[in-house]
């Protein structure tokens, strides 16, 4: 996987491989649609409620085709995202505005960060901070944002973060995804029950306190307890599995993507929602 817009030990690539990246994926969806202007826009547009599965995968499948696809493949899709993104407007908002942009790139960058070090009981030094975060622009830049709109360093960042986490008023549309979020609808009904619990578990552990008390998440120390003692486990188990299960995430979604864009180049090409 050497002819993508990354290399294969680009902390970018390290990091994204990990399939149990995915289980934070709440945390950083919810953190994107604290912004008012992203929550409207998802709850006047998106699918997730209806189909939170096919979402899930048009989500990862564009994120590792970024992360590891080729460079065309990655362009092409991320063509497709913004061509889609045009028709996501309304009264104060544009999927595409780049304001948004940054601040979506920016909650995929934390939360990934957060949720590594956590998970691989691993401290990145400032050097890689500064290294994964230079990556993580990509998340903005490939789908038209303006370098310059991104905060230009890894220290430049964490000031525009906090200033994000503590001026951010979350709405009532914000409210109403986070409950189709943390309770979607998924065949099978009750036998997820378990895993669903400890993903809203992990989801309310990951969110930075500002934005957790404006959701009205209950977190005492009974679920702070509770959280750490599910990273713990998390912790112990997940980074002895192999290699290859931990990336069978990634090998499953990049492979239904690939096959998509294939069926593409072989018909005009479709809209693709948020």
């Amino acid at each position: 996987m050497t002819e993508g817009l990354f290399r294969d030990g680009d902390l970018i690539r390290v990091i994204a491989q990990e399939g149990a990246l995915i289980a934070a994926g709440g945390a950083a969806s919810l953190l994107q649609t604290a912004h008012p202007k992203v929550a409207q826009g998802v709850y006047d547009h998106s699918y997730t409620a209806d189909d939170p599965l096919r979402r899930l995968r048009n989500t990862m499948g564009w994120l590792y085709t970024v992360q590891f696809g080729t460079r065309e493949e990655a362009e092409t899709l991320s063509a497709l995202v913004t061509k889609g993104h045009e028709a996501i407007t309304g009264p104060g908002y544009e999927a595409n505005d780049p304001e948004l942009q940054v601040w979506v790139a920016s909650t995929l960058f934390a939360v990934a960060t957060q949720f590594y070090q956590l998970l691989f009981r691993r401290t990145f030094t400032e050097a890689e901070l500064a290294e994964f975060y230079g990556q993580s622009k990509v998340y903005a830049t490939i789908l038209g944002c303006p370098e310059e709109r991104m905060p230009g360093t890894y220290r430049e960042f964490r000031a525009y973060y906090a200033d994000m986490l503590n001026g951010l008023e979350i709405s009532d549309a914000s409210r109403a995804i986070a409950a189709r979020v943390l309770r979607p609808k998924l065949p099978g009904g009750p036998l997820h029950a378990p895993g669903l619990m400890a993903i809203r578990l992990l989801t309310a552990g990951l969110t930075p306190p500002p934005i957790r008390e404006q959701y009205g998440w209950k977190w005492d120390a009974g679920r702070e307890r509770r959280f750490r003692l599910l990273i713990a486990a998390l912790a112990l188990v997940y980074p002895r599995l192999p290699v290859r299960v931990r990336t069978l995430p990634r090998e499953y979604y990049l492979h239904s993507t690939r096959q998509t864009l294939a069926k593409m180049k072989r018909k005009p090409a479709i809209g693709v929602r948020s």
